[in-house]
């Protein structure tokens, strides 16, 4: 039995009917059941009847020896796909039935076949992990192959991150890297063995959204819950919202910036930005990477803040205008005047920090508190490690806007 042949597999009283799908071990059958779903079979305890041969073309089985290879095409863009693992790059590890990281940017050209045709492609991996094991370095290692990829010559990049922190990585790209190209972060929030992924939807849009005009650093995710569009979203204005939805990611305090029609292969954007090629290529890797976000509670003991002696930079994740308790006070002071920036943000989801309303926050401000007005409070952590590694004066590179993380006025749908 190969790959593509249906097949009836019985174990004990259990009897499954389906195609046969190459698996990643040898110990393991993988079918895939008529609805859609894989289903992992123990190949010791299963009785195995071909009832069809060759009944699918399986990319990636033993005798595929096509590969990834994609035709070059005079005509076409040049597209750099970036791997650093996540969901869109995943499969299921039948041993545990967990999603694991296991496909490569090549192996994502041969799972995507819809990408054939739309671009010149080149592969590279710069890290093979779920998002949660993202570090600042990482992040550096990402900048370095985007910043080599377009001074290769690449017309676009689309880097497939997990979306879990998929926010906090684009965003400290679009510090580090200034761009003459779109480079487009994209994922999915359902895995390839799913009849419901977004994977292939959203690796399309994204293709085309690194072939369009517009040149900075986006995310490109499914637009609502349908499979017409995908929502562009700039990097530093972007938040995860949902932990499962396929349209989780939400520009925060407006609307997307731009949208992929997903039928028609359109992109439009909403709201102006740098072009192609207006930008000149350059890179600023350096981080500081002691940088700490905070989360304030009521109640919460100032003495949290102890562990934080040391640290070049803490982000204060404050309530509405952006307060924390009056006893956080003179521990905060404490840091500025041992010479860490503190900068406020807020936990409200819409709206800026105002520190100038209530005796709280003038108080915070006299103890020498930054005001980050409404960027988000991750894209603020990865914001201050940048600045205090390139701007002379960090805590007033703060309160500025350098790439559209904060916006001049909280005014919603703008």
């Amino acid at each position: 039995m190969n790959p593509g042949d249906r097949v009836r597999v019985e174990r004990g009283s259990v009897t499954n009917e389906g195609v046969l799908m190459p698996s990643t071990t040898a110990d393991h059958l993988v079918v895939k059941l008529p609805g859609g779903y894989n289903v992992g079979i123990d190949r010791a305890d299963a009785a195995v009847e071909v009832l069809e041969r060759d009944v699918y073309d399986v990319a990636g089985s033993d005798d595929d020896e096509s590969g990834s290879t994609v035709a070059f095409d005079d005509d076409l863009s040049t597209v750099s796909l970036i791997s650093t693992g996540g969901t869109i790059a995943s499969t299921v590890d039948y041993r545990t039935g967990a999603v694991t990281a296991q496909f490569d940017a090549e192996d994502v050209l041969r799972a995507v076949p819809d990408l054939a045709g739309r671009a010149n492609y080149r592969g590279r991996v710069v890290a093979n992990i779920l998002s949660e094991n993202m570090t600042p370095s990482v992040w550096q290692e990402l900048a370095h192959a985007v910043h080599e990829e377009i001074e290769a010559g690449a017309d676009g990049v689309v880097v497939m991150h997990g979306t879990d922190t998929m926010q906090y990585t684009a965003s400290a790209l679009s510090f580090m890297l200034d761009t003459p190209v779109p480079v487009v972060f994209t994922g999915s929030q359902r895995s390839a063995d799913r009849p419901s992924s977004d994977n292939v939807m959203n690796a399309v849009c994204a293709v085309e959204a690194a072939t369009s005009d517009r040149a900075e650093v986006l995310v490109c995710m499914h637009g609502s819950s349908s499979d017409d569009a995908c929502a562009l979203h700039r990097a530093t204005r972007v938040r995860k919202n949902h932990t499962s939805r396929r349209d989780a990611f939400e520009t925060v305090g407006a609307k997307p910036i731009g949208r992929v029609d997903y039928d028609t292969e359109t992109v439009e954007f909403r709201r102006d930005g740098p072009g192609r090629g207006e930008t000149e290529l350059d890179l600023s890797p350096d981080l500081e990477t002691s940088v700490e976000l905070v989360k304030f509670t009521p109640g919460m003991n100032p003495a949290a803040l102890d562990h934080l002696d040391d640290a070049a930079g803490v982000v204060i994740e404050g309530t509405g205008l952006g307060h924390v308790a009056t006893d956080w006070i003179d521990r905060i002071e404490d840091l500025v005047e041992a010479g860490t920036v503190v900068a406020m943000t807020s936990q409200c989801l819409e709206g800026r920090v105002c520190d100038r309303v209530y005796d709280t926050g003038r108080d915070l401000l006299d103890a020498g508190v930054v005001e980050a007005g409404d960027t988000l409070p991750e894209t603020a952590t990865a914001k201050l490690m940048w600045v205090l590694a390139n701007r002379a004066d960090p805590a007033a590179a703060m309160g500025e806007s350098l790439v559209g993380e904060l916006q001049p006025r909280s005014v919603p749908w703008t």
